[in-house]
């Protein structure tokens, strides 16, 4: 296989503008539709269609109208997208801090999106989530993140009827997770990697049976140990499936128990499905910059990657994983030119402040801990200048990992009451050495602050 950047030759049309946390499905083997996504601190609503017969991307402009009096969905990001024939099903995801539950259908022969109302088990808002279609009227959803707590909830949608069902499943189960891939195989649901509850992430493989009726399985989840060179735990990454493969591509993990920092991959590693092994994909060029949150969808013998995230840059650019014979193959790779960058951690002092306010230990509490961290505060103590606990990025850094996303500025000041909470609710044995750093930081910032204002 052969990574090749995308030119203007390959296109005709306006092209998408950067995103990460975005959709692409196929419809058909027609259209290519890309909807939502994170970019520039807002969350996006557009939608760009790449019509394959004729090589054009456009926008379509859609009507329709919600519960609010709307054309179509809220911007959103971190959303599931499933296209059922000429349909594209989307649920959830994310608009600024709050998670979404409401469920959309856009019609792609007249571009006519309608707010469904379903009924029966409906799932909670969730973002996060991952889906697949189950047949041509089917949808199966798993996991996300509600903003609380990691989910290991399944749910069948019947796309004609509207009814959900949540399936209840005895014996084995995967740990709760988000940021995860969900991917029908033949008869089975196929979960890989995600980040789980407390922040790990992971790289275990699972199959669920009993989602074809016809079949009359009871419903039961099977870890799967495959040979070969498996994928590294990773979230955020995308699984595509082209002919007797799947395709394993990109995503973020960690450096290891003893780094604080994730690590953002651009590897490729297919699962074979006739051989039943996983095999790293050989290519004889370099791939394209790492990220996660990206789409990559299947279109013909080719793939097509758009968008993604690297920790500090939003992407925009488009590549082609394509055959060693495809034409376009012994294009020469350009020099990648310079991708603008956006902030993600632009903090808002004074929001940050008066949530630390409202959330400050009482007296006593504090009094207790310098006690027993041997801290004592002087008048000369009370001058140490510490860093804003807005502006630790080791403090922020962990928050993204335990709430599993990575977060808007805004939210940044509330984001960090979750290390607090998991410390609050840690034994000492159990706290990780990389988080000791920020932990020691936290406490000797709390007591000073809390001195200061005494």
């Amino acid at each position: 296989m052969h990574w090749v950047r995308a030119d203007a030759s390959d296109f005709g049309g306006n092209l998408p503008i950067a995103r990460s946390g975005h959709t692409a499905v196929n419809v058909g083997k027609s259209k290519v539709v890309v909807f939502g996504g994170f970019a520039d601190r807002r969350f996006l609503v557009d939608i760009f269609v790449f019509d394959v017969d004729n090589g054009i991307w456009f926008t379509p402009d859609c009507t329709g109208s919600g519960s609010d009096g709307q054309v179509g969905p809220a911007p959103r990001a971190f959303h599931i997208a499933v296209a059922i024939d000429c349909h594209m099903f989307i649920f959830g995801g994310r608009s600024g801090s709050k998670r979404l539950g409401d469920f959309w259908m856009l019609d792609t022969d007249i571009w006519q999106w309608s707010e469904l109302t379903g009924f029966g088990d409906l799932p909670s808002p969730r973002e996060f989530a991952a889906a697949s279609s189950i047949g041509n009227r089917k949808i199966v959803m798993y996991g996300g993140w509600d903003g609380k707590k990691w989910l290991s909830d399944i749910y069948i949608l019947d796309t004609i009827s509207l009814e959900w069902t949540e399936l209840s499943i005895t014996g084995s189960a995967p740990p709760p997770r988000c940021g995860h891939t969900a991917t029908m195989v033949e008869k089975r649901l196929l979960v890989f990697g995600g980040r789980g509850g407390g922040g790990p992430i992971m790289g275990d493989l699972w199959a669920l049976k009993g989602l074809i009726e016809e079949e009359n399985e009871m419903p039961g989840w099977t870890q799967l140990k495959l040979p070969g060179p498996s994928p590294s735990p990773r979230c955020g990454h995308s699984i595509t499936s082209g002919g007797p493969y799947l395709l394993v591509f990109g995503g973020h993990g960690t450096g290891g128990w003893l780094s604080r920092y994730d690590i953002y991959h651009n590897d490729c590693i297919v699962l074979d499905r006739i051989s039943v092994q996983w095999k790293r994909l050989s290519t004889n060029n370099d791939p394209p910059p790492t990220r996660a949150y990206h789409s990559m969808t299947c279109i013909g013998a080719r793939y097509l990657l758009f968008g993604g995230f690297d920790g500090k840059t939003t992407f925009g650019d488009i590549w082609w994983l394509v055959p060693e014979d495809d034409p376009i193959a012994r294009r020469p790779l350009p020099r990648l030119p310079n991708i603008s960058s956006e902030s993600e951690s632009i903090i808002s002092n004074q929001s940050a402040q008066s949530v630390l306010q409202e959330n400050l230990l009482g007296q006593d509490a504090v009094l207790e801990l310098q006690k027993k961290l041997g801290i004592s505060i002087s008048s000369s103590d009370a001058q140490i200048k510490v860093v804003d606990d807005v502006n630790d990025k080791e403090l922020l850094e962990l928050s993204a990992k335990l709430a599993g996303e990575v977060l808007p500025a805004s939210d940044h000041a509330v984001s960090i009451q979750a290390p607090r909470e998991h410390w609050k609710d840690c034994a000492p044995n159990s706290i990780q050495l990389h988080e000791l750093d920020a932990l020691l930081r936290d406490y000797q910032r709390l007591i000073i602050n809390q001195h200061n204002s005494a």
